[in-house]
């Protein structure tokens, strides 16, 4: 009998999408509709995949490059309402929800003002860019009632869902470490994107897109390479870091670290402000559904093997991986211990043996007594996508009004983690983080 064994989660992703998608065989008067603020690379793919689900209409799109209000015309119609201000995004009664893909120093402007003005709120990770805008947001959600879902789509993908089921019924036993990294080698990777010709301030409403941050001269590469700079983004930490949490606190149902401590430097892309390798280590305690462990993240964004990213779950016995889909690996405990006799004296070590082998007799080599190495494989469909999963669930919600499974709570309880370990690499201490009340002490 083979001892790697293949499972594919077709079905469990047709059990999934099949009572989303007939929820969207509605009348055309009942489309969920929605609107784009921050039509950038993730904002529009954001966009792109909410229209896939059905039953959507895009009815506005706002943002302070006119490049890409022009570009929203081309691709989504010329009846489009385009603006370069959020607000009268928000000012109108046909819009049901918004996707929030802006720059991460105005999540959480833009998401209070969104709950506050009675629209459902799809945000990109990380939720917020400062520790001390996360519970405000938690606050606006609570006090209007509103749906806010958080853009890391690992909490939605089968892949995930399967990982927490194994772990959960103790397929590698008791959890005691986990490993993940997402390393990159391109320029495009590493977040130097093209700036287009026509970046001038004619096209650029460049005070609006400064918002809090520092004011400074026109300068269009901070613009459209806004996650190389801190007064905009959060670097590697709220862009990549904060998928790992997510896709880990779904998994274990563990809420946050205890200490969180970060390394790394600018080593080869020296054109930001912020690391361009990190590395983290956190420590979580035990809780009613996980035992204690340590994590360890690692992205370097100069990796000579190209782009990867990847979990291990490392627990008593088993490893559980996660790459394009679930590995668990097993093999069982030798069935001896061992010894380590040779500097005892020889009568020593003779009267060590006799006790060693009456409680440990030798085996005698045979077919039956080789350790089995067994290894199942969990595979998801052929062009199964978990960020189209992400925006079918958030949709579903809007219709039906249930909770999402990443709200503002989830969402910072990730995205805390990862902003801690900014903190840490730049004030160069350990954080210690209380993850039930998501404060820093």
């Amino acid at each position: 009998m083979s001892t790697t064994r293949r499972h594919f989660l077709s079905a469990a992703a047709a059990g999934l999408a099949a009572p989303l998608l007939a929820q969207t065989q509605r009348s055309p008067n009942d489309n969920i509709q929605i609107a784009l603020i921050g039509a950038g690379g993730m904002g529009s793919e954001d966009a792109r995949s909410s229209l896939k689900v059905g039953g959507v209409k895009l009815v506005a799109v706002s943002d302070i490059y006119q490049g890409r209000l022009t570009r929203a015309k081309e691709l989504w119609g010329g009846d489009l309402f385009t603006t370069r201000d959020y607000r009268e995004v928000l000012a109108r009664p046909d819009t049901d929800a918004v996707l929030i893909g802006t720059p991460d120093h105005w999540h959480r402007q833009v998401s209070i003002d969104a709950m506050n003005a009675g629209k459902d709120v799809y945000c990109e990770k990380p939720m917020v860019q400062q520790v001390d805008d996360g519970k405000p947001v938690i606050e606006a959600a609570q006090k209007t009632g509103r749906i806010i879902q958080i853009g890391s789509q690992r909490v939605s993908s089968i892949v995930y869902q399967k990982a927490r089921e194994l772990i959960q019924a103790g397929a590698i036993g008791e959890l005691n470490m986990v490993e993940a990294w997402w390393d990159r080698n391109s320029a495009i990777g590493a977040w130097d994107y093209s700036i287009p010709p026509d970046a001038t301030p004619e096209n650029i409403d460049w005070d609006r897109f400064l918002g809090r941050a520092p004011k400074v001269p026109f300068e269009p590469v901070r613009l459209f390479r806004w996650r190389n700079y801190r007064d905009y983004g959060t670097g590697v930490a709220g862009d990549l870091f904060v998928h790992l949490f997510s896709g880990m606190h779904f998994i274990t149902g563990a809420i946050g670290p205890q200490r969180v401590y970060a390394t790394g430097g600018l080593r080869y892309w020296k054109d930001r402000d912020v690391p361009d390798v990190l590395l983290g280590l956190y420590d979580y305690a035990a809780s009613d559904k996980h035992p204690a462990f340590n994590l360890a993240l690692r992205v370097n964004f100069k990796d000579g093997a190209g782009e990867s990213s990847g979990f291990r779950f490392v627990g008593s016995e088993g490893i559980l991986t996660i790459g394009n889909g679930v590995t668990v690996t097993k093999t069982p405990l030798e069935a001896e211990p061992g010894y380590t006799i040779g500097t005892f004296a020889k009568a020593t070590q003779e009267q060590f043996l006799k006790e060693y082998r009456e409680k440990y007799p030798e085996p005698k080599p045979s077919a039956d007594a080789i350790r089995p190495e067994v290894e199942d494989k969990y595979l998801p469909p052929s062009g199964y996508s978990d960020h189209l999963e992400h925006h079918r669930n958030f949709i579903n919600a809007v219709r039906t009004r249930k909770p999402v499974v990443e709200d503002a709570v989830f969402g910072f309880r990730a995205a805390g983690p990862a902003l801690l370990s900014n903190v840490s690499y730049f004030e160069k201490r350990v954080c210690v983080w209380d993850p039930q009340t998501m404060t820093l002490s």
